[in-house]
């Protein structure tokens, strides 16, 4: 199969799953909310950015604000250009390609209105340098923890980690792990999920393992919002929540890799920055 041809089908399943996930989403939705599409385009220009990138191509943002879903966007996007000098010895491959790149993927993050359903992130793309890799995962951040809720979650990830490889489990828990950490705070960010990046030795595995994380995604997470969606809260616990959500903001913007390459190669700023919640609270 050409590289070209690869592209392709990451880029159809990308938005296969992106429109699977928001028909779940709209089914648990009692509101009558839906998501709200808006596409962007940067074209085919060729000025660099202010950044010194090059950025060319685009995507689609959907959000959506109702009764469970407070806010919550799932977006797509296949981009290609040239990274600047600074950047591309930061990714793989990045320099034997002179910068060329091309990238596609979903993003998605969910804040919850009731403080006791969880917050929720997954990613995956594909990405080409010189390299042709995948990346994602899921990490699932409660501000009130379930032990229930935790085993389910990790439960589902490994069984869709052993369906491709006994090894990616506690490699990919241990990388996330890792990842979503404040060493500001000396504190994880959530209860944690998988992380992986660069696999790129078999693209057939690959893909189908970044396909079989999309899916196991809009099954289990759907299904802790509908066991803990009509859970009682008070204002107090609702503070709870925003003092926790500024915990996302830190991370998101200080360490979050996405949200830099997003930025730092001139993607849609609004569309980067989709993961802010509605509201966030420091003490």
């Amino acid at each position: 199969m050409d590289i070209e041809t690869k592209k392709q089908k990451a880029t159809t399943w990308f938005t296969e799953i992106r429109n699977q996930i928001c028909t779940e989403f709209e089914s648990i939705e009692p509101s009558g909310a839906c998501f709200e599409r808006t596409p962007w385009n940067r074209g085919e220009d060729d000025t660099p950015n202010e950044s010194g990138s090059i950025l060319k191509g685009g995507g689609e943002m959907s959000l959506m604000h109702g009764e469970i879903f407070e806010k919550v966007g799932v977006n797509i996007s296949t981009v290609h250009g040239t990274f600047s000098e600074e950047f591309r010895s930061k990714i793989p491959g990045a320099q034997e390609s002179n910068g060329n790149f091309w990238a596609s993927g979903v993003s998605l993050v969910a804040h919850m209105k009731n403080p006791f359903v969880p917050a929720i992130h997954m990613n995956t793309r594909m990405i080409v340098t010189s390299e042709c890799w995948f990346g994602g995962g899921a990490d699932l951040t409660p501000t009130f923890e379930f032990e229930e809720d935790t085993a389910d979650f990790h439960a589902s990830f490994k069984e869709c980690c052993d369906r491709h490889d006994p090894n990616y489990y506690l490699k990919f828990k241990e990388w996330c792990d890792r990842y979503f950490f404040l060493p500001h705070r000396n504190e994880a960010r959530g209860i944690g999920g998988i992380f992986y990046d660069n696999l790129k030795t078999d693209w057939d595995k690959n893909f189908a393992f970044t396909q079989d994380v999309g899916t196991s995604f809009n099954k289990i997470f759907p299904a802790l919002v509908r066991r803990r969606m009509d859970h009682d809260w008070s204002e107090s616990e609702k503070d709870v929540q925003r003092i926790k959500r500024g915990r996302y903001v830190e991370f998101n913007l200080l360490y979050d890799r996405g949200t830099q390459f997003g930025l730092k190669t001139g993607g849609n700023t609004e569309a980067i920055l989709m993961s802010m919640p509605p509201e966030a609270k420091w003490v």
